[in-house]
């Protein structure tokens, strides 16, 4: 079974063009250095599982034409995974049932309060996600394809990226734990978070993420939550041919 991956997202907090700033990145006219906030969909089966609802979900799903949305994954609670949510809305009226939402624990507590309006008030000023979220503990199948956490390191905090089937993403690491990187071998695709050239508290570097790549292999490795250090074109001539920065739209086949 075959399945299909786009890119919503590969930008960092902030987004690329970052407000403000005038730098080479953020004036350039070449498409796949505009980068909006990191997330990415998949579609198998007739299904649509996403990944991350960023504040750029609106402007995401009209450029891309998502028509439906079946299922969605939270990797983490960070205010550029989450505060999309509410743009579910016109996705989840014209469904039997609410559209599942699945996190941790830990991240699920921090979105029911940023949308405690949408899960535990009665709002009486215009209508409401149709969603219900429910607490990830550990794989999970949806639609017949398994959803694997990979537990990373963000910072001081452990955050997840999620693999499926011969693909794996993993967005806002600053560290891949051993055990983690054993789960990740034999893939033809995978997402590495790459802020920068410079050393980040909390993301990783392109260095980094090459000499992780080159531990794991993948077939095709795709660099994500990019910032406006990095030109497009420019970053990807001194890339291996393997691995390449990921830019919004991008579409990719793998198998499931």
């Amino acid at each position: 079974m075959k399945a299909t991956l786009t890119v919503l997202g590969s930008g960092t907090s902030m987004g690329v063009p970052t407000i403000g700033c005038d730098c080479q990145v953020c004036r350039s006219s070449d498409p796949r250095d505009r980068r909006s906030r990191p997330s990415v969909l998949i579609e198998y089966e007739g299904n649509v599982v996403l990944i991350d609802t960023t504040p750029d979900f609106r402007e995401q799903a009209l450029r891309e034409n998502v028509r439906k949305v079946d299922a969605v994954l939270y990797t983490h609670a960070h205010a550029d995974h989450i505060l999309g949510l509410d743009d579910l809305r016109p996705l989840s009226y014209h469904r039997r049932n609410k559209i599942p939402l699945y996190a941790r624990a830990d991240h699920a507590a921090v979105i029911r309060s940023m949308f405690s309006y949408a899960f535990d008030a009665v709002y009486k000023f215009g209508g409401l996600p149709q969603v219900e979220l429910h607490l990830l503990q550990g794989p999970l199948d949806l639609f017949g394809l398994t959803f694997q956490p990979i537990p990373v390191i963000h910072g001081d905090t452990e955050v997840w990226g999620f693999r499926f089937g011969s693909a794996a993403y993993l967005t806002d690491f600053s560290e891949i734990p051993e055990s983690s990187l054993e789960k990740l071998r034999g893939l033809d695709i995978i997402f590495l978070d790459a802020l920068r050239h410079k050393p980040h508290p909390t993301h990783s570097t392109v260095a980094n993420s090459l000499q992780i790549a080159g531990r794991l292999q993948a077939k095709r490795t795709f660099f994500t939550h990019i910032c406006h250090d990095l030109p497009h074109e420019e970053t990807n001539r001194n890339l291996p041919p393997e691995v390449q920065l990921a830019y919004d739209g991008l579409k990719l086949e793998f198998e499931v």
